[in-house]
């Protein structure tokens, strides 16, 4: 396919946190960003929006995001959803997963090539690995929606390269930029668009003894872990205030 207006929806992820850059809307980059620039080398005259929101559950993201995105009648489409539903203490994945796939059969309907994505496997997060199996269970329910509307699969569950810490941000929730990077070119490889993008140069590895471990573990329950439960108990969200960095389409900037 030759693609030439390119949205992308989602969360956090999609978004770009963990990829600072203060000259941006909302002080991030992103892989989709990234992703944006090669398949504008790629294609002449590619235009990008990016409606993603921080914090969004997959609902609120087709509520808000799908009727503008077809408004711009896009031909390739990536979203990211549904991570921070399987967080929640309770959730009808089945339920969750057929409002997904009704939205994705929309999206293609309207003659877009979809990219999805599975969660990242958490069995390597000492506070998250308890929800491993959901997380299972929800990915491989994705691969089913991707398979019967012929989506392009991303499947970040099985990118290894993500078990080394430096490719997560200092909140352990979000890529970092090195990850970032890597997760614009799994989108670029699994579409088959040629490009250069290389992995970022990684910082040299820390190790740490048992002790200093604790201690940055205590130090990030305290920064990163304590926030967001507070966030969650309030029902509020790190997006509340803002708005789609690019809800226009555009040429990407470099």
């Amino acid at each position: 396919m030759r693609f030439q207006r390119y949205v992308a929806l989602g969360d956090s992820f999609t978004e770009g946190v963990g990829d600072a850059d203060p000259a941006r809307p909302n002080g991030v980059r992103g892989w989709a960003d990234r992703a944006a620039v090669a398949l504008a080398q790629q294609y002449a005259g590619l235009t990008y929006a990016n409606l993603a929101i921080r914090g969004r559950k997959l609902r609120p993201i087709l509520a808000e995001q799908m009727v503008p995105a077809l408004a711009l009648r896009p031909d390739l489409v990536t979203i990211y959803a549904g991570a921070n539903d399987v967080l929640r203490p309770r959730i009808d994945i089945d339920a969750l997963v057929a409002d997904y796939d009704a939205a994705i059969a929309r999206l293609v309907g309207a003659g877009a090539q979809v990219v999805m994505f599975t969660a990242y496997d958490p069995g390597g997060a000492p506070v998250f690995a308890f929800l491993r199996g959901r997380f299972a269970i929800y990915n491989e329910l994705v691969r089913e929606v991707a398979e019967r509307h012929g989506a392009t699969l991303v499947d970040f569950w099985r990118l290894r390269d993500y078990r080394d810490d430096r490719m997560w941000d200092t909140d352990r929730m979000h890529m970092s930029s090195a990850g970032h990077q890597r997760m614009a070119m799994a989108v670029l490889d699994a579409l088959g668009v040629e490009h250069d993008l290389e992995p970022l140069p990684l910082p040299p590895a820390v190790l740490l003894t048992p002790a200093q471990r604790r201690a940055a573990h205590l130090a990030w329950a305290k920064e990163h872990a304590g926030p967001w439960v507070g966030r969650r108990l309030r029902g509020t969200s790190s997006g509340d205030a803002l708005s789609p960095r690019y809800p226009l389409l555009a040429p990407p900037a470099a």
